[in-house]
């Protein structure tokens, strides 16, 4: 069966498929169908974010990324209607490491002088934004006042609201079982036994472009790795307003979550899957990790219904992939964020808009962010991953 189609294809319904097809439909292209797999829009990982928005990044493109988005953030309720509940808390980061901490210096003089006010913290600073912190070993910490965390899927519904006001289609329940293809160009994606075609395919399938991009027979370097968020019954002690703050060097964060506080630690020896079960086996080296850094989290109760995991779509140089195919020039990819699809959500959408409509991206050079870079060996790793 072949249905009527659609000139833009969106595989997924997350925060990122949501802005694109937000972004296209406000310019005036309204021909657009997202493809979700699940039951309901935004329930994959952008329902499962720890929810960070930060401008700290070790690298340009993605200060930049981060600096359009969380303005738009900041104004999402008057742009587009919906509510992103963005908390500008800011964001720690604490350094013990000598070497890191040059790198870190290093990295707020590249953050300044894209106009981002981050500032350099002595370690009495830090005791007097979170009383209690353990900063004997502490050099110092970077913080900016601009960060916090906002609601991923108030954001992404919101785009997707506006977006089907405007004439946007919204099929759940519709995974992505084939892509066809004729010649250098794909015509059209095919959910079960049907056919839908179109003259432009956008990949924003999250954790799973990996498995949407082989349906057309390339090789998009994003795997799926599953990342647990645990959850307290209180705040034990620490202030209301306290920036998401985070031990650079055991990569351990904890941030207020309504009544509670949010923690984690990322698990480097876990293997990519499509777990999402709670990862109790890990909860212990979490929480040494936090202790360390944070004595008064030995007074929180776990909250372990509260607790939950989600994955991360990683590629090897925890920077997105962004922008059109070279062996497939209508076919666009929108994935790979590792950690940072929702911060960075509002300016993809932009972006992939002006791929489809002007060509090319041009709000933001986006060059460095296309697939070709793995193979041409041209890739620059974020550094400032937690």
């Amino acid at each position: 069966m072949t249905s009527a189609g659609a000139s833009v294809v969106i595989v997924g319904a997350g925060i990122v498929g949501a802005s694109i097809a937000y972004h296209l439909a406000v310019r005036g292209h309204r021909d657009v169908t997202i493809l979700e797999r699940e039951p309901s829009p935004a329930s994959g990982s952008t329902a499962r974010s720890a929810a960070g928005v930060r401008h700290q990044f070790a690298t340009e493109v993605n200060i930049r990324l981060s600096r359009y988005s969380i303005e738009r953030l900041a104004r999402f309720t008057d742009e587009v209607g919906g509510h992103a509940e963005l908390r500008q808390h800011g964001y720690l980061l604490m350094i013990t490491e000598p070497g890191a901490w040059g790198a870190f210096q290093d990295q707020v003089a590249l953050q300044r002088r894209l106009g981002v006010p981050t500032d350099l913290l002595e370690p009495a600073e830090i005791e007097r934004l979170v009383p209690g912190t353990k900063v004997d070993d502490v050099i110092g910490a970077t913080y900016c006042r601009l960060d916090g965390h906002c609601d991923p899927y108030g954001v992404a519904m919101g785009y997707l609201d506006r977006a089907k006001a405007l004439g946007v289609t919204v099929r759940c329940e519709a995974p992505v079982t084939g892509i066809e293809l004729s010649g250098s160009r794909v015509t059209a994606a095919r959910v079960g036994g049907e056919s839908i075609p179109c003259d432009v395919l956008v990949n924003a399938a999250g954790c799973w472009a990996g498995a949407v991009g082989a349906l057309a027979g390339l090789t998009i370097p994003v795997r799926p790795y599953r990342r647990t968020i645990y959850m307290t019954e209180d705040r034990s002690g620490l202030p209301e307003g306290m920036p998401f703050s985070f031990d650079v060097a055991s990569g351990f964060y904890v941030r207020p979550e309504g009544n509670g506080l949010l923690f984690g630690l990322t698990n480097p020896d876990e293997p990519p899957s499509e777990r999402l079960d709670v990862d109790w086996d890990w909860l212990d080296s979490v929480l040494e990790a936090g202790l360390r850094r944070f004595p008064v989290l030995a007074q929180a109760t776990i909250a372990e219904k509260k607790c939950w995991s989600g994955l991360y779509e990683i590629t090897p140089d925890h920077l997105p992939v962004l922008g059109r195919h070279p062996a497939l020039p209508n076919y666009l990819d929108a994935s790979g964020f590792s950690g940072h699809g929702v911060m960075h959500a509002p300016a993809t959408g932009l972006l992939i808009a002006e791929e489809i409509l002007d060509g090319r991206a041009h709000s933001i050079e986006i060059d460095d962010l296309r697939v070709g870079r793995f193979e041409a060996g041209t890739s620059t790793t974020e550094t400032n991953i937690f």
